[in-house]
């Protein structure tokens, strides 16, 4: 009699505790079995092939409308299947407010789009408009209902909080048990900086650089982290781009403070120069934080190996880029601040980081496992269901091939873009099968999971944002 309803034989594995070659048993969607010579009604051959816990992407945005009015290109449906088939299991998106209206309907409305899911997912509440109604009533509500992070913007006109609005949202956020994470740039600055460029007619796309060097994200990294270190509030920074904002949160953990980053794919793998392609090329690699120098990729891999930086993100932002709702929204003569910032990146993440980070040596595979799966799903409190090969878990599973060697193209991304930053980058090490509660949901060639498989995941308060208790005078403003 079969003691598993699945068995993955043979692979090496990557478990909490160790590597090894081992069989994975899966009983009732769930990891029921580590060791040899386990039997199943189904039996998988992974020989040669890494066994590693589906990815945890814990930065995407799907069908999140664009301030400047142009279309997203991926919804749930085509955004989870370019998740599935490079390897990730798992995302956790943007439920945005909308400003003059209620964040909890605005909840309520993402959660009906995020039917459409093929994989799992979970929301950060995205704070536009943070009302008295809104940070007292609907917010401690929704936390407590298990959405445990919430996002700010600290610049972009549509979604950008004043300081006093953001010690506002840290603190009810403080209150209510849930993790903060910070899109941090400097408006103003931005704003000047802008205007100035345009000016002196500096409008190609390589100026979006110019008008975001990394003094304005060092700036409000450094300004967030102080204000979150005066209220004891845990805080995650996204989108790490160079050395200087990761120098800052350094100096702010080496203080004890609970402040952690993320940097995303794109940091490190590409940089300022794309941006300079020709004619509107340079358009396709727009993001914010702006592309940096080489330099700043080397430092954060080295932010990586120290641990400063232990999440990566896609921050799966996909335009269409010959579209007039997309990257050609005001025509491919429009200067940089019209044109909107953003790229596809959800299939390539963990492919990338693998064959960037531990088949050229710069990590190891423990490393790799940890900041595409394991530490974003303790970060935002998916762990141990999510994240790791451990008995209990979740059966959610790639099967990597070390040795398999692929040029991205766009047809492999299986999302709504109509290209990927990443064309031609050629990758040692490659997604083969993807399982989300050991069910098969990418063989290789085909995405099998279909709209609406997967679940909405409801977090309960955890200890990892747990608040210090300690503050930078005998004062505790929250006793």
């Amino acid at each position: 009699m079969s003691e598993y309803d699945l068995v993955i034989r043979g692979g090496t594995a990557v478990t909490a505790t160790e590597i090894a070659m081992c069989d994975i048993g899966v009983r009732d969607g769930l990891i029921a079995g580590i060791g040899t010579n386990l039997r199943g009604r189904e039996s998988v051959d992974a020989k040669g092939l890494l066994v590693l816990p589906g990815g945890v992407d814990s930065h995407v945005h799907l069908d999140q409308p664009f301030s400047s009015g142009a279309d997203i290109a991926d919804g749930f449906a085509s955004g989870t299947a370019s998740a599935a088939a490079g390897g990730t299991t798992t995302v956790v998106c943007h439920a945005p407010q909308i400003r003059g209206g209620s964040l909890a309907q605005a909840v309520a409305s993402y959660a009906e789009k995020a039917k459409q899911a093929r994989i799992d997912h979970g929301f950060h509440l995205l704070v536009n408009d943070p009302t008295p109604d809104v940070l007292e009533r609907e917010l401690p509500a929704l936390v407590e209902a298990g959405h445990r992070s919430v996002k700010v913007f600290m610049t972009y006109e549509s979604n950008r909080l004043g300081d006093a609005q953001i010690l506002q949202v840290l603190a009810a956020a403080r209150r209510a048990g849930a993790l903060v994470c910070v899109h941090a740039e400097h408006h103003e600055l931005i704003g000047w900086l802008t205007q100035a460029l345009l000016a002196a007619g500096l409008t190609a796309p390589r100026h979006l650089a110019w008008a975001k060097p990394m003094v304005v994200e060092r700036e409000a990294t450094h300004r967030i982290l102080a204000l979150a270190e005066a209220l004891d509030a845990p805080l995650q920074i996204f989108h790490v781009s160079g050395a200087q904002s990761g120098e800052e949160v350094a100096r702010a953990q080496a203080r004890g403070q609970k402040a952690w980053a993320e940097t995303c794919t794109q940091y490190l793998v590409l940089g300022e120069a794309d941006m300079d392609r020709p004619g509107f090329e340079g358009a396709k690699f727009m993001i914010s934080p702006a592309l940096r120098q080489p330099a700043d990729r080397e430092a954060l891999w080295q932010f990586i190996r120290d641990g400063v930086i232990d999440i990566v993100s896609s921050d799966h932002s996909p335009l269409r880029f010959d579209d007039p709702r997309g990257k050609k929204q005001h025509g491919e003569a429009a200067p940089f601040n019209k044109i909107p910032n953003g790229v596809p990146g959800l299939a390539a993440r963990l492919p990338i980081l693998y064959s960037e980070g531990v088949a050229k040596g710069r990590i190891d595979l423990r490393t790799f496992v940890s900041i595409v799966s394991t530490n974003p799903a303790r970060r935002f409190g998916l762990a141990p269901r999510k994240g790791a090969i451990a008995l209990g878990a979740d059966a959610d599973i790639v099967l990597l091939d070390p040795k398999k060697r692929v040029c991205l193209t766009n047809a492999l991304q299986h999302h709504g873009s109509d290209y990927t930053p990443y064309e031609g980058l050629e990758l040692q090490g490659y997604p083969v099968a993807t399982y989300q509660r050991g069910r098969l949901i990418f063989d290789g060639t085909q995405v099998l999971a279909e709209p609406g498989d997967g679940r909405l995941l409801m977090r309960s308060a955890y200890p990892e944002i747990a608040p210090t208790g300690r503050f930078p005078t005998p004062f505790d403003p929250f006793s």
